[in-house]
Order: C-alpha cells, then structure tokens, then sequence
C-alpha cells in the first residue's frame, strides 16, 4: 500500500502565508497615502530606491527590487511618462539604460515620508517592534537567499 502524502497545514498555520497576506495588508494602509501621490505600491518602491541612491541602471534597480528588468521596464516608463524619472543610455556602455530622477522625482520623497507614519497608526506597534519584526524578516530572507544559492535580491 502507498502512503498517502500528508496534507500542507491549514493557509493560516503558514509561514508564507503570513508574510505575503502582511505584505497586502502594508499595501492597504500606504495605499490611500499613494493614491494621493498617484503612485502605486511597485512605483512607490523603485522611487524609494532611487532617493537612496539616484543614477542606477534598469538592471541594479530591478535586482534591489528583486524584480526582472523586462517586469521593471514597464514601470518606469509610466514614472518617466508622469515626469518623475529619466531614462537615458549610459555613455560608457550603451546596452544599460539608467534611471534617474527628475526635480519633480526628487519633490515627490518629501511627501511620500508619510507611510511610515501610516504604518505605525495602522498596525498600533511600536517604531522598536515594527524595527524588531523587520530585523527578523529581513534576517529570514536573507539565511534563505544564503540556502538557495541566490545573491540575494532585494537586500537592503
């Protein structure tokens, strides 16, 4: 007789479950926020890291996102089409395209500091626990990304 294979534990016992449906509840309280400034959560994301750092290609933009660079293109032209970013060919290598911010792009950070702000009221955490739970999930992610062999996209 063949033994059955056991059945996943319950959506709600899992791990991964727990951090994606986290994630979508994150994106429902920045999204009134975002909506105001007419970005999206993704947008939102590859601003932030180009206020960090400004001048990056498609390519190191897409890998901080832990995103393909054909799943980023797309969105930074809706960015470059609301004035928010440029593209241009980079002089020393024309295959890499780089994204900068315009002035309107860089205007834009001083508004968006509100999410965080957003978070703390929407969860009613503490900034010491909400960094606790960041330090873990980020040190999660990452022994991960060390077991699978990957360079670990989106490490901050």
């Amino acid at each position: 007789m063949t033994a059955r294979p056991s059945r996943p534990p319950p959506l709600e016992d899992q791990l991964c479950y727990a951090v994606y449906s986290a994630g979508i509840a994150i994106q429902r309280a920045y999204k009134p926020l975002l909506d105001a400034l007419g970005l999206t959560y993704p947008q939102y994301l590859a601003l932030n890291v180009l206020w960090r750092e400004d001048g990056q290609t498609v390519g190191a933009l897409a890998e901080r996102l832990a995103l393909e660079p054909s799943t980023l293109t797309p969105l930074i032209k809706r960015l470059e089409a609301a004035g928010l970013v440029r593209r241009t060919r980079n002089p020393d290598d024309e295959r890499q395209v780089l994204v900068a911010l315009t002035d309107q792009g860089r205007a834009l950070e001083a508004r968006a500091g509100c999410l965080g702000e957003a978070l703390l009221d929407a969860s009613g955490q503490s900034p010491a626990d909400l960094g606790d739970l960041n330090r873990t999930i980020k040190g999660l992610r990452d022994a991960i990304y060390g077991r699978i062999g990957h360079r670990g996209l989106g490490r901050s």
